[in-house]
């Protein structure tokens, strides 16, 4: 009789192994991280930054967190060569502001700094800017950069957010003229429009970028 009730517990214990094994198995399937990530490098992003003067840490930081959730990035600028940023960084330009064909990414980035309004600010920018928005694509500015879409008329009756300071409302005053809701916030999601500040908002505002593509 001891001899069948040990026989049966350890079949018992075997069927619950096997069904805790079965289980574990199910929840981690190989290769299901793989697709994940196959699908995030299928992600294209352009990045526009001014020639001269861009915000390093604007392009730096989220370029770092693009990098790391395996994206395509490409850098675009006015010139063709090697951008440099307002505090000695550089970055080697991918494509020229004029030749960017939106259609080919999934998200168009506007980096600001010092140098943004004096390279970025044109009629150029401006179309981009439509463009993206009427092909449903992510469209993302930081600092004084959200200043360009509001002029290009995209942020009419939009929620954003843009660099200002209590002795200068400039900015400010350009999204609310061209019809933005402004939005005293480090980063503003309006659909497909995200819009951050300043350079302390770099992270935060990448991240929202990777979460509105995943």
């Amino acid at each position: 009789m001891k001899i069948l009730i040990i026989i049966v517990i350890i079949i018992v214990l075997g069927i619950g192994s096997y069904f805790l094994f079965f289980k574990k198995e199910k929840e981690s399937i190989p290769g299901e991280e793989t697709t994940n990530m196959s699908n995030l490098s299928n992600i294209k992003i352009a990045m526009i930054v001014a020639y001269k003067d861009f915000r390093d840490e604007e392009y730096f930081v989220p370029r770092g967190i693009f990098d790391e959730a395996g994206f395509a990035v490409k850098v675009v600028s006015d010139e063709i060569g090697t951008a440099q940023g307002a505090d000695g960084g550089d970055v080697n330009i991918d494509i020229d502001l004029g030749e960017l064909d939106v259609s080919d990414f999934d998200a168009i980035i506007f980096i600001g700094g010092p140098g943004a309004l004096t390279h970025l600010d044109n009629e150029e920018s401006y179309k981009i800017a439509r463009d993206t928005l009427a092909q449903n694509k992510i469209l993302a500015a930081i600092c004084i950069s959200p200043t360009i879409l509001a002029k290009a008329g995209v942020l009419n009756g939009k929620k954003a957010t843009v660099w200002t300071s209590p002795l200068n409302k400039e900015a400010e005053n350009v999204l609310e003229q061209n019809g933005a809701i402004y939005q005293d916030e480090k980063v503003v999601q309006d659909g497909n429009i995200i819009t951050a500040d300043d350079p302390s908002s770099a992270k935060e505002f990448a991240n929202k970028i990777v979460d509105a593509l995943k």
